[in-house]
């Protein structure tokens, strides 16, 4: 091994040491809390003679910020200009590579379905990713650590920068110690998501010790969408005790002063190296650079891309200049060849008229309309008649200037390029985004609406609906752009109600407001994504032409509306009507609206503002909405079936899958379903990140919850605690499925939502199907009409009590278009109420006197509650053994006397015909003697048989003997 150091004495196996060959450390500190200062060689150097160790400062001793302990002498000392130290702290704000100490552990948590092992393969180059100023996230849906490991000799403190706007990607942030136990400080260990643009701070204590910082991230793509990534910087550790040694300023930076405990910014066409003590100035005709730059950038001749246009504000005779200006900081070269000037300005255009609800009073530019007036923007202001009031609100479709509640900015996530610029710029017949600093840079549109009321007739509403905004809109882009739309509520998160990607043509967009609050609605352009600094797509634009909001607290009148008036004369000011009240066209007069009707927001002028409340519902108290008793009834072949779904009121929950992404990811559809809600209140709720899919004890107290929501269907995706390592289960993406009760039917068809009969099996019974139909009013860019539920309420009674919900196996995510969803509730509870014609009855046999009579259901029973089992019944009866005796003695009676008839007839009956025989034979004969004497006599063995018949009308055995006797008769 090659010795580094100077022998001074060539006969020594080992050369002493230099000061430069070793460097000073301290031992670890004993019980006592003390601890010794050593010499230890730097690598590759072998010496002897190091100094003896000597007794170091206590344990708990640090420098101040702007100071470092020097350790040969164990005082502390100034930093040197060029340089800064933060006492006790260590700081990572240098992010063009990963810094020494960190690392990147990247998994795939889920293993569920398919090859774990494939899976963690697939996630080798997923890994945080240094970018300069910042430090970000993957895009994927991968499980990566950032780690870092810190000994800390006291107790401390983290804190860092970030930016988490996306929450299909879960950021957390926990710490543990060397027994990877993880520190009851990070029990909360979620961090908050920011808003656009905005950067977010989080600060968590540490103990004394070893501490493992932990910055994990996964990502949830459901479909396609690509997750935002989570942006870190200025990571600060304090409590490290001592630093031996101050940091040198980052490139871009400077440090003019001994003693810094940070660093400077280098200015604008400006720059510097590392350590530096000042900045370095470009050759501003050849070269420029941008705000904490490290180089001078060659200025590029002049395009299209570096100018724009504006409008400036009209003049006294109504004309408006097209001015051209520079892109500012301008960074190109107008005398390179092939470069552009600047177009010349001044052209003069007539100015847009106003905006309807302002006017020009003869000056350059437009005014509101006092209170009580309206305009159309073309016209002066006018009195609203009597009768009628103004309907406030804003639209604004000419963009000469920026209108007053509304500001324009720029934001860039990497840099401070695009501050001062505004985002967006008027142009006439439209507004549409600007130039910005780079592509990636976010121009903001802000519009404030300090609050919502209804108009003053109908100030009592409850309605779901208090206003909306609507604006008409369009992109043209050849990247990746995208435009969002958000909404912040009085002023404490802002949320994305809707994006569209790519080029869009030209369309409308409507978002209801449900709630009376302040709100400040952002449009927020985004050219590229990818964290480059380029100006590639400058002609990539979004364009709004118009935006619309009503009953605007503060807002102006275009035109004016039908109001109640006071009862006492009909030129009266304006007053509200209770609730629940329209104006009778006639009288201007407040009209309650009749049974089962609701009153609409949009329209309260006429009986035909009470829109009728659908089949099987009944309008509220106040008439605002309508709602399900839970009672239906149903007649069909002059039979009446009555359902009562009280028993299903409570809300009912299903969780549906498991599906999986695109990589295996595992998650599953989770319902709530409100069947009949409480009197038009609307009890399901989702909320986002839960730990209890259950949600039974969960009660919304704030309407600024901006996770909750509350409805008579909602829908969360949950991620199950075994899915991605998590140690409970998690919800994201909770929405309203459905926020308005339209009705209850058998039928398969009401207001335009029809049922697909092949969703599901026909029942086995035939008991008819009872369908809730529920309509949501939030419209989307795929769902343009609003989303449509139907709970299909099917009688089984094998499934007693809640009994079990269920969706389509063709669809499980209970929707195969994403705009309509299906469920069926199997229930014993779901079937109709007992009536009479359910049950039978069976009667006893009769003893000692007495008979009952039994009542006993039909089987299959395929009834619930109703119309109740009659009690049994007991009647008095004859006994059967009686009757029985009666009855055959009476019967033997009958059989011997019929038995005895038959024979003496029969007998009869052959003597008769005996006699008949004799006498024809003797009638027949050609001599006519008389008989003997003793002929005519009774004959030995024969009886006298004739009988004296008294009657009118012979027998026939009567009229055999008489022509007997006739013809037996001599003729004298």
């Amino acid at each position: 091994m090659s010795l580094i150091c100077k022998c001074y004495d060539e006969t020594e196996t080992l050369c002493n040491c230099l000061q430069t060959d070793y460097h000073f450390e301290y031992t670890e500190c004993d019980s006592s809390g003390s601890r010794w200062r050593v010499a230890v060689p730097n690598p590759s150097v072998e010496c002897s003679g190091l100094p003896d160790p000597v007794k170091g400062k206590e344990c708990t001793f640090s420098c101040a910020s702007g100071e470092y302990l020097e350790m040969k002498n164990q005082v502390c000392s100034k930093c040197a200009e060029g340089t800064y130290s933060l006492g006790s702290g260590i700081k990572f704000d240098e992010w063009d590579e990963l810094p020494a100490g960190f690392s990147n552990v990247a998994t795939f948590m889920d293993t569920a379905v398919g090859s774990a092992e494939n899976k963690a393969d697939s996630c080798n180059n997923s890994s945080w990713t240094p970018r300069g100023n910042y430090i970000e996230s993957n895009r994927d849906d991968c499980t990566v650590s950032l780690i870092y490991a810190v000994h800390l000799k006291k107790s401390g403190s983290v804190f860092f920068e970030y930016q988490y706007i996306d929450n299909n990607i879960f950021f957390e942030f926990f710490i543990q110690n060397d027994q990877c136990k993880e520190m009851e400080s990070t029990a909360d260990k979620w961090v908050k998501l920011t808003d656009n643009g905005e950067w977010g701070s989080h600060s968590v204590t540490l103990k004394s010790g070893s501490n493992i910082l932990y910055w994990r991230t996964t990502g949830i793509l459901m479909g396609s969408k690509v997750v935002k990534p989570v942006l870190v910087k200025n990571i600060t550790i304090e409590g490290v005790a001592y630093t031996s040694e101050c940091f040198a300023c980052k490139p871009g930076t400077f440090s003019d002063k001994p003693g810094s405990s940070g660093c400077q910014v280098c200015p604008r066409n400006t720059y510097s190296e590392k350590g530096a003590k000042e900045c370095t100035k470009c050759k501003e005709e050849m070269y420029y650079s941008d705000e904490g730059s490290s180089v001078c950038i060659e200025r590029p001749p002049c395009t299209n891309k570096d100018f724009f246009q504006i409008h400036t504000p009209c003049d006294k005779e109504g004309k408006t200049q097209i001015m051209y200006k520079w892109i500012e900081p301008k960074i190109c070269r107008e005398d390179l060849p092939d470069a552009l000037t600047l177009p010349p300005s001044g052209e003069r255009k007539d100015c847009p008229p106003c905006n309807p609800g302002f006017y020009n009073n003869a000056s350059s530019s437009c005014t509101p309309c006092p209170p009580g007036t309206f305009s159309d923007g073309t016209q002066e202001c006018r009195a609203c008649p009597a009768g009628t009031e103004p309907a406030l609100g804003f639209e604004y479709k000419w963009w000469n200037i920026l209108p007053g509640n509304m500001k324009t900015s720029c934001f860039n996530v990497g840099n401070s390029k695009c501050d001062g610029m505004n985002g967006w710029e008027v142009a006439g017949d439209h507004i549409q985004s600007g130039a910005g600093g780079s592509d990636n840079d976010y121009l903001i549109l802000n519009l404030h609406i300090p609050g919502f009321k209804p108009p003053t007739s109908v100030t009592g509403a409850t309605g779901s609906e208090l206003g909306r905004i609507t604006f008409i809109f369009e992109t043209i882009c050849s990247a990746d752009c995208v435009l969002y739309f958000m909404a912040d509520v009085n002023r404490k998160n802002t949320n994305v109600v809707e994006s569209w990607e790519r080029s869009k043509e030209k369309q409308s967009y409507t978002h209801i407001i449900s709630k009376n609050a302040s709100f400040t609605f952002t449009w927020a352009f985004q050219r590229i994504n990818e964290g480059q600094d380029s100006r590639q797509f400058i002609n990539d634009m979004a364009k709004i032409y118009s935006i619309t909001v009503t009953n605007a607290v503060d807002g102006v009148a275009s035109s004016c509306r039908a109001c109640a008036l006071g009862s006492e004369q009909s030129g009266s000011s304006c007053v509200p009507c209770p609730t629940g009240h329209y104006i009778e066209k006639e009288t201007s007069q407040c009209q309650e609206c009749p049974d089962n009707t609701f009153l609409s927001i949009h329209q309260v002028y006429g009986r035909e503002a009470c829109i009728p409340c659908g089949p099987g519902s009944k309008s509220t108290k106040d008439h605002s909405a309508c709602f399900s008793d839970c009672l239906v009834s149903y007649i069909k072949d002059n039979q009446t079936l009555n359902y009562d779904f009280s028993n299903l009121s409570q809300v009912g929950s299903l969780m549906s899958g498991p599906s999986f992404t695109s990589r295996g990811t595992k998650f599953f559809h989770f319902f709530n379903i409100s069947l009949c809600g409480n009197e038009g209140k609307k009890m399901a709720i989702c909320t986002d990140n839960i730990t209890d899919v259950t949600l039974k004890d969960m009660v919304a107290e704030s309407e600024d919850f901006s996770n909750f929501v509350g409805a008579f269907v909602c829908q969360s995706t949950i991620i199950p605690s075994d899915s991605k390592g998590f140690r409970t289960a998690l919800a994201l993406q909770s929405n309203s499925l459905a926020d308005r009760f339209l009705g209850a039917t058998v039928e398969t068809m009401l207001e335009n939502i029809n049922i697909k009969t092949d969703m599901f099996p026909p029942s086995p019974i035939k008991i008819p199907d009872v369908h809730f139909f529920y309509k949501s009013s939030t419209v989307t860019t795929s769902c343009e009409n609003g989303r449509a539920t139907v709970v299909t309420m099917r009688c089984n009674p094998n499934k007693p009590d809640q009994g079990e919900l269920s969706v389509p196996s063709s669809c499980p995510a209970g929707t195969c278009d994403g705009c309509t969803f299906y469920f069926v509730w199997e229930s014993a509870e779901a079937c109709p109420l007992c009536t009479e014609q359910d049950y039978h009855e069976i009667e006893g046999a009769c003893k000692k006197g007495f008979q009952e009579t039994l009542y006993v259901w039909n089987e299959p029973k395929h009834c619930i509650k109703g119309v109740p089992l009659p009690e049994k019944r007991t009647s008095t009866c004859e006994t059967v053994d009686f009757w029985l005796k009666v009855g055959a003695g009476v019967g033997a009676f009958t059989a011997v006397l019929l038995i005895a008839l038959t024979c003496y007839f029969w007998k009869k009956n052959q003597k008769l015909e005996y006699k008949y025989s004799k006498l024809v034979m003797t009638a027949n004969s050609k001599e006519c003697e008389l008989p003997a004497a003793d002929s005519c006599a009774i004959m030995e063995g024969e009886d006298n048989e004739e009988e004296i018949v008294y009657s009118n009308k012979q027998s026939l055995l009567g009229k055999l003997k008489s022509l007997a006797t006739k013809v037996s008769r001599p003729s004298w």
